[in-house]
């Protein structure tokens, strides 16, 4: 028998004294980390499969649980430290690729936590939102260059497709297999009832969502999965995705046992298959061959519907953006090195792609200095926690973000890392059935709602601190940032002054 070098990350604490046996703990881990012993009449647990999800520990009805980091130690090397000896162990045993998942977990600087707002005071007074008008509906697409006007004086409107968001946040892209039936219904009527938008990632539409198309992006990924006519015309807008802040230059992989019978027909690839994605588009090799897929999705939906390109956060991110936008494209969406992710490779996910708080402000000053800023809108995922980092988005240049692993945490996400393995106790990334039920759509949309429409009252009172009434006065305003704890180097990159200044 080989030797196990792994000792478990996490150890389960029982209280003795508090736990009844009741067994709750066992039927509710998908891990089987809990047994109960009926000889001895108490609950035992196996230390090795547990993942932390905390779902034990949140329906314990007498609070016997709770989980700890384990205290178990390597010897103490700064170079060597216990989490990479643990992954060469793995790999040593398995000679297989180290996969992770929900976004990157290093120490890297978060920008959003080293900008700071500004706010007004005397001669540019603040504006309570409670009395007064404050306007965050915002517009995704093309926008014009000048006010035209007809010959009696009226405005001639020749907008672009547009969409209209109420508040500037939307659900990002996350495919139906890698999440749950449940999870999918719970964004998409969450998007319907907030006057926003989910995204259906690369898995196609189920056929029970193209009653919320109006309110559905519907993406074409590498790989194409179910990608047909009828979806195309089912999406208020396409997003083309080129890339991806969790794994930039590299394809998707949805293992096959979460291809179940629904996922296979949406998908349109046999039951049980991986779902691997091409890394590169193998009909993109260029800004031209990108624009003539723009104009075939365009052709094919009759130019009624905007279209995205979704690129990751690298460090050519101004350049390829200015490409973009000279493609067709009506909306440019970039997510960043934090973003969140099913699966991915350990060492793509920590260590490739750039922060997106330095990709958005350095590609909204390359538009803008090339003259076509109004050619797209800007659209950032890649981490946004919250409303005030919604607010930096916009003042560093955006017109709306993107937000994923917010919402999976709103559903009741715990962060426990093991998306790729199917067995989400919480509902959410999982395809099995027992689990998927415990995740209620009624619940998780409320949910949904409710995070989105706080952020949106915060949002206003963070505006009219500032002394602005309209994201659209706030987008791109730099002026309303200032910095700390940045060398002049990031100030330049961002375009913002150092607190004090």
């Amino acid at each position: 028998m080989p030797i196990n070098y792994l000792y478990p990350d996490y150890e389960i604490a029982r209280n003795a004294q508090r736990c009844i046996a009741c067994r709750v703990c066992e039927r509710q881990c998908a891990n089987e980390a809990h047994r109960y012993d009926p000889e001895l009449n108490l609950m035992t647990g196996d230390d090795t499969r547990c993942v932390n999800c905390h779902r034990c520990v949140s329906l314990c009805p007498t609070h016997a649980l709770k989980i700890i980091k384990t205290d178990h130690t390597f010897k103490e090397n700064a170079n060597w430290t216990g989490e990479t000896i643990k992954e060469l162990y793995r790999q040593a045993g398995t000679g297989g690729v180290l996969l992770s998942s929900m976004g990157n977990p290093k120490p890297y600087p978060v920008y959003w936590d080293k900008l700071l707002i500004n706010a007004s005071q005397v001669t540019n007074p603040s504006i309570d939102p409670l009395r007064e008008p404050m306007e965050i509906k915002t517009y995704l697409g093309k926008k014009p260059e000048r006010i035209e006007r007809d010959q009696d004086g009226e405005i001639t409107c020749n907008l672009s497709p547009q969409l209209e968001l109420d508040i500037p946040v939307m659900f990002s892209a996350m495919s139906y297999g890698s999440i749950s039936y449940n999870a999918h219904e719970s964004l998409a009527r969450a998007a319907r009832g907030l006057n926003t938008f989910y995204n259906t990632g690369e898995g196609g539409l189920h056929q029970d969502f193209y009653e919320y198309s109006a309110n559905t992006i519907v993406q074409v990924a590498s790989g194409r999965f179910g990608v047909h006519k009828d979806y195309l015309n089912a999406g208020a807008a396409i997003e083309i995705k080129m890339g991806q802040g969790a794994k930039p230059g590299i394809g998707g992989h949805l293992p096959g046992r979460k291809i179940v019978d629904d996922v296979s027909r949406t998908r349109m690839i046999p039951e049980g298959s991986d779902a691997i994605s091409p890394a590169p588009h193998h009909d993109i090799y260029s800004i031209e061959d990108l624009r003539q897929l723009v104009y075939s999705l365009k052709e094919a939906t009759d130019y009624k519907k905007p279209v995205i390109v979704k690129i990751a956060a690298v460090h050519n991110v101004a350049a390829i953006a200015s490409g973009v936008a000279r493609s067709g494209a009506d909306i440019i969406a970039i997510d960043g090195f934090r973003g969140g992710t099913g699966a991915a490779p350990t060492r793509i996910r920590d260590h490739v792609g750039i922060p997106i708080e330095l990709a958005l402000a350095s590609v909204d000053e390359r538009l803008r200095q090339e003259g076509i800023r109004n050619n797209v809108s800007v659209v950032v995922g890649g981490s946004i926690r919250n409303s005030a980092d919604v607010v930096k988005a916009i003042a560093l240049g955006a017109d709306a973000v993107y937000i994923a692993t917010g919402a999976l945490l709103a559903l009741g996400c715990h962060l426990c890392r093991s998306c790729q393995t199917g067995k989400c106790n919480w509902g959410i990334a999982t395809q099995e059935p027992e689990l998927v039920k415990r995740l209620n759509p009624d619940m998780g949309s409320e949910r949904l709602m409710n995070l989105v429409r706080s952020w949106g009252h915060e949002i206003k009172e963070m505006m009219g601190g500032m002394g602005i009434n309209s994201i659209e006065a706030l987008r791109g305003n730099r002026l309303m940032l200032r910095g700390i704890g940045l060398n002049e180097k990031e100030l330049g990159i961002l375009g913002v002054r150092y607190a004090g200044e």
